[in-house]
């Protein structure tokens, strides 16, 4: 069996062909980081597909594997970007993935003073902390 990290978002979620002749840059850079082994993506290419709401499944666990060492990995834009992206995934996802979701917690948790731009997103994404059961 090939290890996930030598294989790509096309082997692992199909194969979406090539972009359209009029596709955005965007696009066009989705589409050819879904060709790339998972192990060559870099914070700003995680960042970019996660916040296209891309292969969710695959690349959040990679993206909590850099931010454990770097909380605050910036990729091309700034402090925090990556973090501000896996935070703000669609709370069905975490709702299917909640030992993620604790992880992105704990990452959170070691930030000592998060930047500003981060605070929103934290606290929305705290909000998404199960609680007591209202029932009970």
């Amino acid at each position: 069996m090939t290890p996930i990290t030598v294989r790509t978002l096309e082997d692992l979620d199909g194969a979406w062909g090539d972009p359209p002749a009029a596709a955005t840059r965007l696009i066009a850079t989705a589409h050819k980081l879904r060709r790339l082994p998972l192990s060559a993506l870099q914070a700003e290419d995680l960042r970019l597909l996660i916040g296209q709401n891309i292969g969710l499944s695959n690349l959040v666990p990679l993206a909590l594997e850099l931010l454990r060492n770097d909380p605050l990995a910036a990729g091309d834009f700034y402090e925090g970007a990556l973090l501000k992206a896996v935070l703000s995934v669609d709370r069905t996802f975490w709702a299917a993935h909640d030992e993620l979701a604790d992880q992105v917690r704990a990452v959170v948790a070691a930030i000592e003073d998060p930047p500003s731009l981060l605070a929103a997103a934290i606290a929305a994404f705290d909000v998404l902390r199960p609680g007591p059961d209202p029932r009970r």
